[in-house]
């Protein structure tokens, strides 16, 4: 519709020039500037004849997809002529044609793999047209695919809580603190003296304590306090803070708690539950809960608690490798089937021309009659009147459906009709179709994996029978009794009752992976591939399966492809059908109807590895040398 569109503007602006009456200048008065239909004044006759020659050149340029040349002419032709509205408007149109041009090829070189190119080609499409939320959404996926591809490590030690704990901001610098008092009257001048606003719980005792300390900052005078008093506090804010005594149960009473979630790939349910018991034994985090499903352990407990759990449990999950699994399944299938020859008669009918006519004229005598009295044809001109009978449908005969040859002469003229029709078969169907499965697999180190593509075929194993052929006569439940109706519903009841027992069989491909990280940064993949699928034929009413497998070790570099398997299927059948003898005899056997039918379908698999967490330093430690510089004692 756009180019239809931008046809069209070039047109009628010619007519528009053409339809302009001219102008005389008068001589007694100067000429009144020129006004377009909205009331804007219009440029001179030359600017516009000139503009109009620009947009005819730029709409030559948009029809040879040369959108930037062209929007440059419009651009122009717009300067010349600003009352002109289609130049405006061509100048959109070519822009957005050139946006989505650059927009098309950085979508191809994206998929060749070719990020720099697409970026360049992204970046002038936002320079034409800078507000674009198309190109923006483009410049968007092709970050995102460099930031994909990009190794990052899976356990970066960060926590998705739901906020962060508060901290306070107590007054900088040095205070001295020389004391006898009760404890809770202490605390509110210490925590006074550093700008906050303390609360203290019933739970803090009220002894007297000597309390002195000589130029202590913030945190030297809470952490002496503290002690001295068996206490601990939890900020409210930056300026508020909560003290209470120091127990278990005033910590889980009182203590900020922050919720995390652990993502603990590649791990078994049971190593997941044991992380479980030593968050709640050895860190008493009890709120701890596993999530097999999703590999994951969500905590909630004190942010210092949280922060020794992690350190911990950072060096074991660093310890493991991870392989994902890189699985393209293509499928290719062609089929291509050729008809060309001639189909001649097979069967031929003969017979004699006077006994033939006489039958007709015999069997419509009246109509005969009719034809001769009515001055259609003569009686001495047999032929014109069956031509008539036949062309008013009133005689029909196999002779007159495929054509007449005639021989002889006299009463012993004879016909020859062929039994079928002569046709000549030119035909070419061909099919190709691909199918790309892409899958992608994440695996442990050692741990196993199953791929399965295809269906689920059911196949009849047995079956169940109450083996009976009658039942019991009841009258009027068995029998028809007085209700005829009944007898001829049990008439369509059958007594024997046979339930089929079926199984399910796997059909398509079956793939078993074990993938193992060496330490020269090559990966072993142990590898069992089963192909199953229906054979066609049937054994005692069962279908018969093609089973072909394949198992085997592979090593490879990270990031390299390996060809796993490739399976080819090839047929081909011509079938020849004509006339015997021609149909033997080289070179004339082309004249007959032919037909070759080519099949061939192919399978290739794939896999292509990658090193998601590399060999830490846990099972792969490094060789140091130690060289000794002293002399030996």
């Amino acid at each position: 519709m756009k180019r239809t569109t931008l046809i069209a503007l070039p047109l009628a602006l010619c007519m528009a020039i053409a339809s302009l009456p001219a102008q005389q200048p008068s001589t007694t008065t100067p000429p009144a500037a020129k006004q377009s239909a909205t009331g804007e004044k219009l440029p001179p006759n030359r600017d516009r004849r000139h503009a109009a020659k620009l947009f005819m050149q730029a709409g030559k340029l948009f029809m040879a997809e040369k959108f930037e040349e062209a929007m440059a002419l419009y651009k122009k032709a717009a300067a010349l002529d600003a009352s002109n509205r289609d130049y405006a408007l061509a100048i959109e149109v070519a822009r957005n044609h050139a946006v989505t041009a650059l927009v098309q090829s950085a979508a191809k070189d994206r998929l060749r793999g070719n990020a720099t190119a697409a970026h360049a080609a992204l970046e002038h499409a936002r320079a034409l047209a800078p507000n674009d939320p198309q190109v923006e959404q483009h410049l968007y996926e092709l970050g995102n695919d460099q930031v994909l591809d990009a190794p990052t490590p899976l356990y970066d030690g960060t926590s998705s809580g739901l906020r962060s704990a508060a901290a306070l901001m107590p007054l900088q610098g040095e205070k001295s603190f020389h004391l006898h008092a009760d404890a809770r009257q202490i605390a509110q001048q210490i925590f006074t003296a550093y700008g906050i606003q303390v609360t203290i719980d019933d739970s803090v005792r009220s002894n007297r304590i000597f309390f002195d300390l000589d130029e202590v900052n913030f945190a030297q005078a809470v952490q002496a306090f503290t002690l001295a008093t068996r206490t601990f506090y939890v900020p409210l804010d930056a300026h508020r803070a909560l003290i209470a005594r120091d127990s278990r149960e005033a910590r889980l009473q009182f203590e900020n708690q922050e919720l995390e979630t652990i993502t603990v790939s590649g791990m078994d349910a049971n190593a997941i539950s044991d992380l479980v018991n030593v968050a709640k034994n050895v860190f008493q985090i009890q709120n701890a809960v596993a999530d097999t499903t999703a590999s994951s352990i969500t905590l909630r407990a004190a942010p210092e608690l949280l922060t020794a759990f992690n350190n911990t449990l950072r060096p074991l999950l660093d310890g493991k490798s991870q392989v994902m699994l890189e699985v393209r399944i293509l499928q290719l299938a062609r089929n291509s089937t050729r008809s060309t020859g001639t189909s001649l008669p097979q069967t031929f009918t003969a017979a004699n021309v006077y006994t033939e006519e006489q039958s007709i004229l015999n069997a419509n005598s009246t109509l005969v009659q009719e034809i001769i009295s009515s001055g259609l044809a003569s009686a001495n001109d047999p032929l014109a009147i069956i031509g008539i009978l036949i062309a008013s449908g009133s005689v029909s005969s196999s002779l007159f459906s495929n054509g007449l040859l005639l021989f002889g002469g006299g009463i012993t003229q004879s016909a020859l009709s062929p039994g079928g029709s002569f046709t000549v078969d030119l035909g070419h169907t061909y099919s190709n179709s691909r199918q790309l499965d892409n899958v992608q697999l994440r695996l442990g180190d050692g741990e196993a994996s199953t791929l399965r593509l295809g269906s689920r075929y059911p196949i009849q194993t047995s079956s169940y029978s109450n083996m009976s052929s009658s039942s019991s006569a009841i009258a009027g439940l068995t029998t028809s009794g007085t209700s005829s109706a009944l007898a001829a519903l049990l008439a369509s009841y059958s007594s024997t009752a046979t339930i089929p027992q079926v199984s399910y069989q796997d059909l398509g491909l079956t793939l078993k992976t074990t993938a193992s990280v060496m330490r020269n940064d090559h990966l072993a993949l142990s590898i069992e591939l089963k192909i199953d699928a229906l054979s066609g034929t049937t054994l005692n009413d069962n279908p018969i399966l093609t089973s072909r497998s394949y198992s085997g070790v592979i090593t490879t570099r990270e990031g390299e492809s390996v060809i796993l398997a490739g399976e080819l299927d090839k047929s081909e059948t011509r079938s020849l059908s004509g006339t015997p003898g021609i149909g033997e005899i080289p070179g004339l056997n082309q004249i007959d109807d032919n037909e070759k039918q080519k099949n061939t379908s192919s399978l290739l698999i794939l896999v292509t590895p990658h090193l998601v967490r590399g060999p830490q330093s846990t099972g792969h430690s490094p060789m140091f040398r130690i060289q000794r510089t002293g002399q030996p004692q």
